[in-house]
């Protein structure tokens, strides 16, 4: 058995349930699991690592709810689209993933999220042209580190029948079944600390037929795990479910068993007030996905709708094709700021006859978003191990160097500096009690490499050309 002890940070943001905020803080973990949190005074003198986290802050791992890290292969594109022309534009370029892009995009997506706080991710991967598999996807996340939740994704409606996709990236649906099976068998773990779950995850209500997405219902519960798609994410989307099945997104997923605590869906944009209370009394979680929502101009979420109602909010970077980014301390801030100009509540009238919206500054606090990204994520994914620090939680915490010119000024209030002030990357991420972050370097794999590798892939997919 080892320990680690970490001491002397500035202040050690725990997000207990009595949201305590220490000053000098430390920590004593013994293997994967957090032993005793208090003041240094308060901790053993030894250990077998001693971090010294002077000027530190320290704060539960981030948690990241929905995200394509394949997508990393194609930042940049479609630049000024909305999401059916966007997915439209890309999906012939992604046709010409490999086994290995799967691979090494997720060690590039995962490198970056971890160098920016995320300790627990879950990926949506729905498209498998070639020979591209869920299996390399687990493989480098073990390698990078982080703890992962796999969410085998499927398309199988394609243009011939009605879908947006074109058929060349879809799947037979009976394979879609059969595989998700052999991959919860093979790697899910139920149990707690556990570093991979695997989730099934059809792709879309405009991707994926209402048998399959009552098979996918079917099989997760017949296994216990989650089940995430997305979900009222434009009014296109709206459009299509109505004209197509005669029911909006929400009314349409729950008429096939896709409510309730372990089911989460991305994106929730286009929800009314009666949709909303659906999701909080029956437990269903949402992964709030800010600068996506932004960059394809799909809408802004109703945040404060939902968390009054009860419902499980959580953060996701989403692909970094549709947000060029996977900086989930950045979403962080985005989600924060963008709750403050929501104009579908608070209308006001400009001086000169000019009617124009007026958000609420205190619409969404700094310490709101750190608990969208930590606790919120938690309990979106089915986690009650992880999103914040006590004794009998697992080792999951970063930790940010406070003497850098960014927080310069900021210095009466440290824990809201973090998402005021310009994102950064994390100095120590500790994961699992393993250092995965160590002064400012991914200690886990070696980074160089992989950046080249996949940027020879990247370019060759865009120019339709063997890698």
């Amino acid at each position: 058995m080892s320990t680690l002890l970490v001491k002397n940070a500035t202040v050690l943001v725990t997000m207990d349930d009595q949201r305590r905020e220490i000053k000098n803080g430390a920590m004593f973990i013994r293997d994967n699991v957090i032993e005793k949190v208090g003041t240094t005074a308060e901790m053993p003198e030894t250990a077998d690592t001693i971090l010294d986290l002077s000027n530190h802050i320290i704060l539960p791992g981030f948690v990241n709810t929905h995200h394509h890290l394949y997508q990393t292969l194609t930042r940049v594109l479609a630049q000024d689209a909305d999401l059916f022309t966007w997915l439209k534009t890309l999906y012939p370029i992604w046709a010409n993933l490999t086994d290995e892009a799967i691979y090494i995009s997720t060690l590039t997506g995962l490198a970056e999220l971890a160098l920016s706080g995320c300790t627990t991710s879950s990926d949506h991967l729905y498209i498998y042209p070639n020979d591209c598999t869920l299996d390399s996807q687990i493989r480098a996340a073990s390698e990078i580190g982080v703890r992962f939740h796999a969410a085998r994704g499927s398309m199988s409606l394609g243009e011939s029948k009605g879908g947006l996709p074109p058929d060349r990236v879809t799947e037979d649906e009976a394979f879609i079944i059969k595989d998700t099976q052999r991959l919860i068998e093979t790697y899910h773990d139920p149990n707690r600390y556990a570093m991979l779950r695997v989730v099934v995850a059809p792709c879309s209500p405009f991707s994926v037929t209402p048998d399959l997405m009552r098979e996918s219902a079917e099989l997760a519960r017949a296994y216990g795990v989650t089940m995430h798609t997305h979900l009222a994410e434009t009014i296109e989307e709206e459009a299509f479910c109505l004209e197509t099945f005669g029911k909006r997104p929400v009314e349409y997923v729950e008429s096939l068993g896709w409510t309730g605590h372990d089911v989460w869906h991305a994106h929730c944009v286009h929800m009314n007030q009666p949709e909303i209370e659906l999701f909080g009394r029956t437990g269903t979680g949402v992964a709030h996905c800010p600068t996506s929502n932004m960059r394809l101009a799909s809408g802004i979420a109703p945040v404060l709708a939902w968390r009054q109602a009860g419902v499980k909010v959580g953060l996701g970077v989403d692909g970094s094709a549709s947000n060029d980014g996977s900086h989930l301390l950045a979403e962080a801030r985005q989600a924060m700021l963008l709750q403050r100009v929501a104009p579908d509540r608070y209308l006001s009238e400009k001086p000169g006859g000019r009617g124009g919206f007026a958000g609420k500054p205190d619409a969404m606090t700094a310490r709101e978003a750190l608990e969208l990204a930590t606790r919120g994520g938690a309990a979106v994914l089915g986690r009650d191990d992880i999103g914040y620090l006590a004794p009998g939680m697992a080792a999951d915490f970063i930790a940010i160097d406070l003497n850098r010119v960014g927080f310069a000024g900021a210095g009466h209030d440290p824990v809201a500096a973090i998402v005021f002030c310009q994102p950064v990357n994390v100095d120590y991420s500790v994961i699992n009690g393993r250092i995965v972050v160590e002064n400012g370097r991914l200690a886990t794999i070696d980074l160089p490499p992989v950046l080249q590798r996949h940027n020879e892939i990247a370019i060759a997919m865009v120019r339709n050309e063997q890698a």
